[in-house]
Parts: C-alpha cells; structure tokens; sequence
C-alpha cells in the first residue's frame, strides 16, 4: 500500500501518517480502513488494497513521499 497522491501540484510532497487503525500483523478485508494520512491541510483515510495479515512500514507521524510504501499486506 502506497502513500496516496493528495497534492497533484507537487508530486514531491511529503505528507504524514497521522494515525493506524490497524496494529502490524493484524488481519484485513479488501477496502478496510486501516490509516488515516495527512498532506498539508488535506487528510484522507487509506483502505486496504487486499486481504490478508498486514505489515506497517511507516509509524504513526512518520513523513513520507506521496507514493511511498507505507504498508504490505500478504
């Protein structure tokens, strides 16, 4: 799972995990809500992209580029 593209003007940009609503190995269904992600003054909710045992790469508060690996699920 990638860091979503919430600003389109500067790919670039840096945005942060404001919050896990999920624990590293804990099972999920396809389009479960498992982060909540912030770019400046925008915040998305970040869904699972399938189902299985999930392993968090990025912690909460984490910077991370848009685009960046922030979580696998297998």
């Amino acid at each position: 799972m990638r860091f979503p593209a919430l600003s389109r003007d500067d790919p670039e940009t840096v945005g942060v995990v404001s919050t896990w609503f999920v624990r590293d190995g804990d099972s999920v269904r396809t389009d479960d809500v498992v982060a909540e992600v912030q770019v400046d003054k925008v915040a998305a909710e970040v869904l699972a992209t399938g189902a299985g045992r999930i392993h968090l790469l990025a912690p909460e508060d984490a910077e991370v580029r848009q685009g960046e690996l922030i979580a696998t699920i297998d």
